[in-house]
C-alpha cells in the first residue's frame, strides 16, 4: 500500500516524512513544483504483534507497513507535481495542515488551506478529464466504438461533477464505471486524511482540532478523515526511548506518540485488517482490505500457497494469548478452527495456511 503525503508549502510536510519513515531528509527547502518523489518507508505500529513476538521470540518480527512518497509543497497553482506518476499512483493521500504560526505566513487557518489543496487536486483531474475528452471526440468521429462512447459518458459526468467542485471520492460510481477510469488515477478520487498539524502550545487541544477549526463537514465527507500531530514535538519523541519516552509523553497528557495515531489513522482509511502469522522464523502482521477471503489473505503471504489452497488453520490473537501460544491447547479446546477458501478473515486473527502445490 502506498501513501501520498501532500500540503502546502511550510505545512511540515516534510518533517512528518521523516517522522514517519525515519528518513532525514531536509526541510529547508521550500521550493514548489518539482517532480522529485522522497520515499520511505512506515510500519505500523500494533501492540498485538509486539504481544506475539514475546510469545513466540521469533528470529524476525515484521508490522504492517506502508510505502509513503512525499511530494514538495503544492501552492495555489502549481500543479506540475501533481502529474508525477509515482505519487499519482499512491492508494491514499495525507494531508499534512498547517495550524502553527509562521513570521512568513502568518496565523494558520487549517480550513482555507484544506480548500486551497482540494482546489489544485480538482483541477488536476479536470485537466486530466478534458485532455482525454478531446482525444475521445476526435478517435469517436473517425470511427464510433461502443467503448469509448461509454468512456466518454463517463467522463462526461466526472466533468460535471469536478466543475460543481465534487471530489470524485464523493461520487457514486459502479463497479464497471469505476473500473473504466481507474488507469486515470484520479487525485480526488483518493481517499484522503487531513492531519492538522499543530503547535506545541495548542498540544492539549490536539483532539479538538477539528472542532476548533470548524471541519466538522469535512469529517463527514466520504473516504476523509481528519486527524491531528504536533511534528515539532513528535521530533523530541522521537529521540527518547523506552521510560524516558514513556515520562516525557506522561507529561504531555499522552498515552502513545501521535505519529502512531496518525498511521492507524491511514490503515483505517483505507480500509484494512491485520491477519497474523506466528512461528520460531517470523512473527508478522500482513495487511489486508476488509472482506477478503481466505485464499486471498493466503496469496498476500504467497502466490502458490492461494494457488494450492486446501485449508485455513484459524484462531483469534486472544485465545492464543490465552494460552501463551500454545497451539496444543488450542486444539484442546476446539478453538483452533479449520476454514475453506470462501471464509472472510477478521482483523486479529492467526492464520496457518495448508496447501499443495503439483508439480
Amino acid at each position: 500500500m502506498k501513501i501520498g503525503l501532500i500540503g502546502l508549502p511550510k505545512s511540515g510536510k516534510t518533517t512528518l516524512f521523516n517522522l514517519l519513515t525515519g528518513a532525514h531528509v531536509a526541510t529547508a527547502r521550500y521550493d514548489t513544483g518539482r517532480a522529485e518523489l522522497h520515499t520511505g518507508v512506515a510500519r505500523v505500529p500494533d501492540p498485538r504483534v509486539d504481544t506475539l513476538a514475546r510469545l513466540f521470540k521469533p528470529k524476525k518480527t515484521t508490522y504492517a507497513s506502508f510505502e509513503v512518497v512525499d511530494l514538495a509543497g503544492i501552492a495555489r497553482g502549481e500543479r506540475a507535481g501533481l502529474e508525477t506518476k509515482d505519487f499519482r499512483n499512491a492508494d491514499a493521500l495525507l494531508h499534512v495542515v498547517r495550524a502553527f504560526p509562521d513570521e512568513a505566513l502568518g496565523a494558520p487557518d487549517p480550513r482555507r488551506d484544506i480548500v486551497d489543496l482540494e482546489t489544485e487536486l480538482l483541477l488536476a483531474d479536470l485537466e486530466v478529464v478534458d485532455r482525454r475528452l478531446e482525444r475521445l471526440v476526435a478517435s469517436i468521429k473517425r470511427q464510433r466504438k461502443e467503448a469509448e462512447v461509454r468512456e466518454q459518458g463517463i467522463l462526461l459526468r466526472c466533468k460535471a461533477e469536478l466543475e460543481q467542485e465534487t471530489p470524485l471520492r464523493a461520487v457514486a460510481l459502479t463497479p464497471d464505471d469505476d473500473k473504466a477510469i481507474r488507469g486515470f488515477t484520479f487525485l480526488s478520487q483518493k481517499p484522503i486524511l487531513h492531519c492538522v498539524n499543530v503547535a506545541e502550545k495548542d498540544l492539549a487541544d490536539g483532539p479538538r482540532a477539528a472542532d476548533r477549526y470548524a471541519l466538522a463537514d469535512v469529517t463527514a465527507r466520504p473516504r476523509t478523515r481528519v486527524g491531528w500531530v504536533s511534528a515539532v514535538i513528535e521530533m523530541e519523541v522521537a529521540q527518547l526511548a523506552g521510560e524516558e519516552q514513556q515520562a516525557f509523553l506522561a507529561d504531555l497528557g499522552l498515552e502513545e506518540p501521535a505519529i502512531h495515531r496518525v498511521l492507524s489513522d491511514c490503515f483505517a482509511l483505507l480500509g484494512l485488517i491485520s491477519f497474523f502469522t506466528v512461528g520460531e522464523d517470523e512473527v508478522r502482521a500482513w495487511p489486508i482490505p476488509e472482506g477478503t477471503r481466505a485464499q486471498e489473505a493466503a496469496g498476500t503471504v504467497h502466490s502458490d500457497i492461494a494457488r494450492g489452497f486446501i485449508r485455513a488453520e484459524v484462531n483469534s490473537y486472544d485465545e492464543l494469548v490465552a494460552v501463551g501460544g500454545a497451539f496444543a491447547d488450542l486444539r484442546a479446546k476446539g478453538q483452533l478452527r479449520l476454514e475453506g477458501k470462501d471464509y472472510v478473515v477478521r482483523d486479529g486473527e492467526v492464520c496457518h495456511f495448508r496447501f499443495n502445490v503439483g508439480k
